[in-house]
């Protein structure tokens, strides 16, 4: 699904060079589940933009799905993006004008779907996170649970390879983090891969693997014990 070879990110400043991310290999199976845990500053939002074609990396190469992102123009990217890849951010993101409906509808709409398919994906994806009775709501009439599961059904809308989640438990308190991650990993167990960004080492653990990042060096650890929180 998703192969990284030799990859590498630098950022300059005023002639001043920050390694941001060391040279890495990463390959992730599709349906694979892989958290991704650090410090704050240690790299990860860094590799998720990367992962996500949001940001380019200095060195190396990228495979998603079987296709050189490398020396894709930005246009392809954004097309390969939206096809391929689902985001799921801390802070939900939705439109607070748009009801639900509306909100998973709008990466649907920079796909060549009929409006007829793009109804029927929308109410499968509402389904599946319990909310297709609440179409007509808006963000702010819903509690944040509500609310983070409506970003999950705009991420799975377009049936995506690959979900990132970027802290997507970390607004919420313990019984709602812990129905996103039921959710997560049902959507998982149906053949899309994820990779989930975390500081809480017990969601960490539900992952298939675990990945630490510490000063932008990349490692996989066998046990938590030895992360760093």
């Amino acid at each position: 699904m998703l192969i990284m070879k030799n990859l590498a990110k630098v950022f300059y400043a005023d002639r001043i060079k920050t390694q941001a991310l060391h040279p890495f290999d990463l390959q992730v199976e599709q349906g694979e589940f892989v958290s991704i845990i650090g410090s704050s500053g240690s790299g990860k939002t860094t590799f998720l933009n990367i992962a996500g074609l949001l940001e380019e990396h200095s060195e190396g190469v990228y495979l998603l799905g079987g296709q050189d992102v490398t020396t894709m123009k930005d246009k392809q990217k954004s097309a390969f993006r939206n096809e391929k890849i689902g985001f799921v951010f801390q802070s939900f993101n939705l439109i607070p004008e748009l009801n639900l409906y509306d909100n998973v509808d709008m990466p649907l709409r920079y796909r060549k779907f009929t409006a007829a398919e793009r109804d029927k994906r929308i109410m499968q994806a509402l389904e599946q996170v319990g909310l297709a009775g609440r179409k007509h709501h808006y963000p702010n009439q819903l509690s944040g649970g509500q609310q983070q599961r409506v970003a999950i059904a705009r991420a799975i809308a377009g049936s995506p390879a690959m979900i990132l989640a970027d802290e997507p438990t970390g607004n919420l308190d313990s019984k709602m983090a812990q129905g996103i991650m039921t959710l997560l990993k049902d959507i998982n167990a149906q053949g899309t891969s994820i990779i989930m960004v975390t500081h809480d080492n017990e969601q960490a653990a539900q992952a298939n693997r675990i990945i630490q990042i510490k000063d932008g060096h990349l490692s996989e650890l066998k046990t938590l014990e030895k992360a760093i929180a």
